[in-house]
């Protein structure tokens, strides 16, 4: 196998290319999550319901559903640094065309251009930050886009709680746009040229999805993750109407939740590498606990907020173990792989968005959700727990360190 590397780079060029990827990891953490804090508002000015409204979350997970499989593959022959470009380029004029959206159909249908380059984006970034840093480092590319996404949760979604608050819901977008032309910049001027690896076509790409462990995990997360979703699409109205917060407290909620979810990415990492299964099962087993506290606390402030952290705790932690799980049970998968984590993921979040919203809709409240999310991560369990206890290939521990490497990142190597 030849390893994919970019040309030698200096420290601070490592540094800063893996920074331009975390930018854009902070953008799209923000603005996949800053319309659930906005969903009054947008509900109020373009007069539809809050329920209607969340529809506009439903379709940007679609779109990520769908871009991330589809763009990595048709890529599959770019070279890296172009298609990251390009990517970015999709997610700017997505969000651009939300923030001018002049009725809600325009603006679910600016949602989903705006999810279609989410997943691709973080598949061919990790193989950029791989090749950037060294196989050998390739934990710290990934943490590094992973970064961003938990720092949008704790900054860049509470401030546009509050911008989309204090000045209306278009400018916090528009405010992602500019993020986006940014990180752009950040793109061009600080990642490397980067080719595919040789022989690398749509059809060799594709040949991925070849895998029943592959599909079994990724059921298990599309079904488990919803019931997060099915609570955090609604949280400013579940917070307001319910739990009884001002309004101004709102984004602190927001940034205690990104904290809790800082938190679940320390711990989630630790815990898979112990035991990759163990953590997906207990993690879910965990959130299941929390979202039926929620439903029984949900209307007395401080224990409300303290489940809502634990939320972003665990499900940060379902999240992680989710991801590995899936590398694990497709090591010889490329960037359509890494891709198709979010895709499972993001259908959680349409699955979660739309079934909260029904019965939201249906006149059970705002509490509702939390009910629904723990049949949802519950059924995820029983796919886990019925169908993916298999075993997956895993290296051994004593193997060399330019061995464990080349093995884990099967994606940066010409077959």
């Amino acid at each position: 196998m030849v390893q994919l590397r970019s040309a030698p780079l200096s420290p601070a060029r490592s540094r800063a290319a893996l920074f331009a990827l975390a930018l854009g990891g902070f953008g799209i953490g923000t603005t996949e999550f800053a319309t659930m804090g906005l969903l009054p508002e947008i509900a109020g000015d373009l007069g539809v319901s809050i329920p209607v409204a969340g529809h506009a979350i439903t379709a940007y997970a679609l779109g990520v559903v769908v871009g991330a499989p589809t763009l990595a593959a048709l890529g599959a022959r770019l070279d890296r640094r172009r298609l990251l470009l390009l990517l970015m380029v999709a997610f700017t004029v997505g969000n651009v065309l939300s923030a001018f959206a002049p009725s809600m159909g325009w603006l679910v249908l600016a949602r989903f251009l705006a999810g279609l380059p989410h997943g691709a984006y973080f598949g061919v970034g990790a193989v950029m930050g791989t090749a950037v840093v060294g196989p050998e480092k390739r934990g710290r590319a990934v943490a590094a886009m992973m970064a961003g996404l938990t720092v949008a949760c704790a900054v860049g979604v509470p401030l546009s709680a509050i911008v989309g608050h204090a000045v209306g819901w278009r400018w916090a977008f528009v405010g992602v746009g500019v993020l986006g032309l940014v990180t752009l910049a950040a793109l061009h001027a600080w990642t490397p040229s980067l080719p595919s690896p040789p022989g690398t076509t749509v059809r060799t790409e594709l040949a991925a999805l070849r895998n029943r462990r592959l599909w079994i995990a990724f059921g298990a997360g599309a079904v488990g993750f919803g019931g997060m979703f099915a609570v955090y699409s609604y949280v400013k109205p579940l917070l307001t109407e319910v739990t009884g917060l001002g309004i101004a407290l709102v984004p602190l909620v927001l940034a205690l939740y990104g904290i809790g979810m800082t938190i679940g990415t320390v711990v989630g990492g630790r815990l898979a590498d112990r035991s990759v299964l163990g953590t997906v099962i207990g993690s879910m087993i965990a959130t299941i606990v929390v979202l039926v506290a929620i439903a029984l606390v949900g209307a007395y402030p401080v224990p409300a907020v303290l489940a809502l952290v634990l939320l972003g705790v665990t499900s940060q932690v379902l999240g992680l173990s989710l991801q590995t799980r899936l590398m694990d049970v497709s090591p010889a998968a490329p960037s359509l792989g890494a891709a198709l984590c979010h895709s499972a993921l993001n259908l959680g979040n349409a699955a979660g968005a739309f079934v909260g919203g029904l019965v939201i809709a249906a006149g059970f409240g705002y509490l509702a959700p939390a009910w629904v999310g723990a049949a949802l991560t519950a059924l995820g369990l029983v796919v886990v727990l019925v169908f993916g206890r298999g075993a997956v290939p895993v290296l051994s521990a004593s193997a060399r360190p330019e061995d464990r490497a080349r093995d884990l990142t099967p994606e940066l190597s010409a077959r």
